[in-house]
């Protein structure tokens, strides 16, 4: 799908157009090939450019091909059909022709802000403004998500208290992964953004250089949240994983216990039900009573020091 936008500075609001002019933002969210033929005509692009972000595993990173300047990072998006979270690629190619083009293959939530007048001193003409605004969307995008991740946490942890059943750490073992990939991707924004700070690739205005140096803040700050919850998930874990083998092993001496104590009535009951005479006992028409509690007293003696080494 191929949009085209570009503010209109006198009603000072975005509009969108119907063909290629310069200065305007092209939108591509998984293009069709004849979208990728008619942007690289208008543009004067690489197609390699273009082609490489249909990629699901592109990695964030800088390269300069041409007249143009490909941005790559890693954005985080919700996965409607397991409720969980995920990364994808958004490519920001910027031209020394005047033109700006974002590529992905899914529609990125935090553009569809700037397509409809959300974001305030927004303009496609600003094209290093532009790059930097979607970077530091990006990273709010990020610790959004990670409030939401973190509350996740607070819920299955409530869980696990309450039954720690096999659906509940599995969940937690999702979402630790899910904060594994997070950490991974924002760690490689980070690189890019250090790049882009230095002015080399992309020249910087003193605005454009703040805007950039809080959108480093930010996105250091997404990190630094990504690896505390990482932290508390895997201590959660952990302590759990113990309980479970503290409650594995408080069950296993139970039963360890419980089976010598009642061993003990079936040793004398097979002992004395040898076909051997026993004298009186043998004789007595009390035998059985006495033989039944003198096996009980035998078996709570047992049970009594079992109890005090700890055992039962």
């Amino acid at each position: 799908m191929q949009k085209i936008y570009k503010t209109n500075l006198a009603k000072k609001n975005i509009e969108k157009l119907r063909q290629v002019e310069t200065d305007c933002w092209i939108s591509l969210v998984n293009p069709s090939e004849a979208e990728i033929t008619h942007t690289v005509a208008a543009t004067g692009v690489d197609v390699d450019l273009i082609t490489k972000m249909l990629d699901d595993d592109e990695l964030p990173r800088v390269e300069v091909s041409g007249n143009a300047t490909l941005v790559v990072i890693d954005i985080p998006a919700h996965d409607q059909s397991d409720d969980k979270y995920t990364t994808y690629p958004l490519g920001i190619i910027i031209t020394k022709t005047g033109y700006i083009i974002t590529i992905s293959l899914n529609s990125p939530a935090i553009l569809q802000d700037f397509a409809n007048n959300r974001i305030r001193d927004f303009r496609t003409a600003k094209k290093t403004r532009f790059l930097i605004q979607i970077i530091n969307a990006a990273a709010a995008q990020y610790i959004k998500v990670l409030d939401d991740i973190y509350r996740q946490i607070q819920s299955a942890e409530e869980s696990l208290k309450k039954n720690t059943r096999n659906e509940n750490l599995i969940e937690m073992l999702s979402i630790e992964k899910t904060l594994v990939y997070f950490t991974a991707s924002l760690k490689e924004n980070d690189v890019v953004l250090e790049r882009l700070s230095k002015g080399i690739v992309l020249p910087l205005f003193d605005d454009d250089a703040d805007m950039l140096e809080d959108a480093i803040i930010e996105n250091r700050q997404a990190i630094d949240m990504a690896t505390i919850y990482r932290d508390i998930l895997s201590s959660i874990s952990t302590t759990y994983g113990t309980v479970i083998n503290n409650n594995l092993n408080y069950a296993m001496k139970f039963l360890a216990g419980a089976t010598i104590v009642l061993s003990i009535p079936t040793i004398i009951s097979s002992f004395l039900g040898m076909n051997v005479p026993f004298g009186e006992v043998g004789t007595d028409s009390h035998a059985a009573i006495i033989i039944f509690v003198l096996s009980i007293i035998a078996s709570l003696i047992v049970a009594l020091w079992l109890r005090r080494k700890g055992l039962l």
